[in-house]
């Protein structure tokens, strides 16, 4: 008997995965990418592997990376992928090559039960409880039986309840070793899996989490391994942004008040005056919101110093905090709660105080507000230097990975923005023949993208294509304005259930979408990608628009203004990349198995019009394209 010792043997006919999955289909292009990376691990390099859709990209560095025998770490875009690779992929890969390689999946401290916030939430007696007691009841119930507090366990608690944040812990403020239920936190116990697991699965906000707390001279989370896999890799830029920013939110400093009225309670610091304070803290605060206007928005920093009233509103939050500052640090002899709630009032004054306009050119000083909210940023204007030094420059294999990362079959924009200028690349295309599962419908006579009129002439061509399609579509827009509209405007017209983002959690939508099999979904952002509906049930995919971002975004703004000093185009150095691989992750949606079949409709006469459609055409999958109706209306009636 031949003992099958590399990746391509055993995706092979007469490996072990022919007999463990049904309907398994030897695969060429997961053959090959296989391989790639198996050598990409030997040779310690840094690749970039983008592979189509229904390549199997899972196996093909899954399968490598175990049999590597090294220490590995697989980050992931989502928790449900996270949860996918941990509870069936890994057991798959580990029980077909009969490894015994220990995993562990590790989540951030958000997603687990804090069990020192859970008796402080059951004893509060303040009256500032924001959140119905029978949501606190529910987990308090599950936390006397729960082995790993993992708080996707409890059911019958709404995921966007408050409580939530009062149960769980922060880096703000968690108080470490000093907790009395520090020898028993679920947060610590996952962490000593994480470091003695053969393999580990985290997500990429947990990863770079981590850098950040290692940069600014904190302990690491995760352990030093040997292979870094990162899948859904095209998320990477935009996170790795996010996690470099540091910044200052009302609800940061709301919660901040609550904390320290809990904790004077609990350690009774005798501190006279420190209830007015945190009141009048909380009143300001409040104030300085009201100050930058009722609206949501956002924008530069000078833009919101130029609204009337908000830079006095500004100095008088600032003076606050540093009063606040001052009877905390009395308070904080008392006990370990206080301390820690001096210790975060000190990082917003520090933090706000780095905020002038004569900061650093490096950072983007910006803001933006919810309804009720504000958060303040200062982002890096380049992340990729940063991102190279942390991630990069180890002596380790690193691997890339995800369906869309090209622009044109150039993976320079991605390289760009993460330092990765010397790192290997390739490309497999997936399995699927687009020619005859697919048909790219370009309509005619629509008005152009800022037209008024333009989502209301979108509606009524969606209308008589959902009835040829008999529902079983996806509507995906660049706004929530327009999936609004679209929404009102179509709201009992249509014979099938309508399903919109934002009237129930994204993935009830996705399970009522499946089980119906002829609803019609409207979303936006979050539907565009990650979203994996096979068969029957989706059978029409229309995007209102090519996704470009915003023009008046801050990050992009200051950015734009930093490449066009270079002496480049902004527009085809930052816009355009980044549409096109939105636009590919939202055209994915539409084929998902070898027996899909389906119509992509793209209502943007920009494809046509202007010279960088062909960029856009490119890049897509080789479907193919049609402006006539009746074509599309008998393709559909087959499907």
């Amino acid at each position: 008997m031949t003992i099958l010792t590399d990746a391509t043997s055993l995706l092979g006919e007469d490996g072990p995965f022919a007999s463990l999955l049904d309907n398994y289909r030897v695969r060429e292009s997961q053959l090959q990418m296989a391989a790639r990376i198996e050598q990409a691990i030997s040779d310690k390099e840094i690749l970039i592997a983008e592979s189509g859709t229904g390549t199997g990209k899972t196996l093909a560095y899954l399968i490598p990376a175990m049999l590597s025998g090294k220490k590995v770490l697989v980050s992931t875009g989502t928790r449900h992928l996270q949860d996918q690779l941990y509870k069936h992929d890994l057991p798959l890969v580990r029980r077909a090559l009969e490894i015994p390689a220990t995993m562990a999946l590790l989540k951030g401290r958000s997603n687990y039960l804090c069990r020192q916030r859970l008796e402080q939430a059951e004893n509060d007696q303040s009256g500032y409880r924001s959140f119905p007691l029978v949501d606190l009841a529910v987990i308090s119930k599950w936390s006397l039986t729960t082995l790993h507090g993992d708080i996707a366990e409890v059911s019958g608690v709404p995921e966007n309840s408050r409580v939530w944040s009062d149960v769980t812990s922060t880096v703000d403020n968690c108080i470490g070793s000093k907790c009395e239920h520090y020898d028993d936190c679920f947060v610590n116990s996952a962490r000593k899996d994480a470091m003695d697991a053969d393999i580990l699965v985290v997500n990429h906000h947990l990863f770079l989490a981590d850098l950040a707390l290692k940069e600014g001279g904190f302990g690491q989370l995760l352990p030093n391994v040997d292979v870094v896999i990162f899948d859904e890799a095209h998320q990477i830029p935009d996170t790795a942004s996010m996690y470099f920013s540091t910044g200052v939110s009302l609800r940061q400093m709301l919660d901040l008040c609550r904390d320290t009225r809990l904790a004077d309670i609990a350690e009774k610091s005798g501190v006279s005056g420190i209830e007015n304070r945190i009141d009048e803290l909380e009143k300001l605060a409040k104030e300085c919101r009201l100050a930058m206007g009722t609206s949501v928005s956002k924008g530069s920093w000078s833009q919101l110093e130029e609204r009337p009233g908000f830079n006095n509103a500004l100095q008088a939050l600032k003076q606050g905090l540093l009063q606040t500052l001052e009877i905390l640090e009395l308070a904080a002899a008392k006990g370990d709660l206080l301390e820690n709630c001096y210790q975060r009032t000190q990082v917003i004054v520090d933090r706000l105080a780095s905020m002038e306009r004569h900061n650093n050119e490096e950072f983007i000083l910006w803001y933006e507000t919810s309804k009720t909210g504000f958060r303040f940023h200062n982002t890096p204007l380049n992340i990729a230097d940063k991102f190279r030094e942390l991630v990069c420059e180890q002596d380790r294999s690193i691997i890339f990975t995800s369906a869309t990362l090209a622009v044109s079959g150039s993976f320079a924009h991605y390289q760009q923005q993460l330092g990765l200028e010397n790192a290997s690349t390739d490309v497999w295309a997936g399995p699927f023949n687009y020619a005859e599962q697919a048909l790219f419908y370009l309509p005619q006579d629509l008005p152009e993208p800022n037209d008024q009129s333009h989502t209301t002439k979108i509606v009524e061509l969606a209308e008589e294509l959902i009835k040829i399609s008999r529902g079983r579509a996806f509507l995906l827009f660049t706004s929530f304005r327009a999936l609004n509209e679209a929404a009102s405007l179509l709201k009992d017209r249509l014979d099938y259930p309508l399903l919109v983002q934002g009237e129930a959690p994204r993935h009830e939508l996705l399970q009522l979408f499946r089980s119906t099999g002829d609803a019609v979904l409207l979303g936006t952002g979050s539907f565009w990608e990650g979203v994996d509906v096979k068969g029957d049930a989706l059978s029409l995919v229309i995007i209102d628009k090519l996704p470009f971002a915003a023009p008046d975004d801050p990050v992009l703004q200051a950015r734009s203004r930093a490449v066009r000093g270079a002496g480049l185009n902004p527009f085809m150095t930052l816009q355009l990349p980044q549409a096109v691989v939105a636009l590919r992750q939202g055209a994915g949606r539409l084929i998902r198995s070898v027996d899909d079949r389906g119509v992509f409709v793209l209502c943007d006469v920009r494809l046509v019009s202007k010279s960088y459609g062909k960029i856009f055409t490119r890049s897509l999958p080789p479907m193919k394209r049609t402006r006539d109706f009746n074509e599309v209306s008998t393709f559909l009636e087959m499907n």
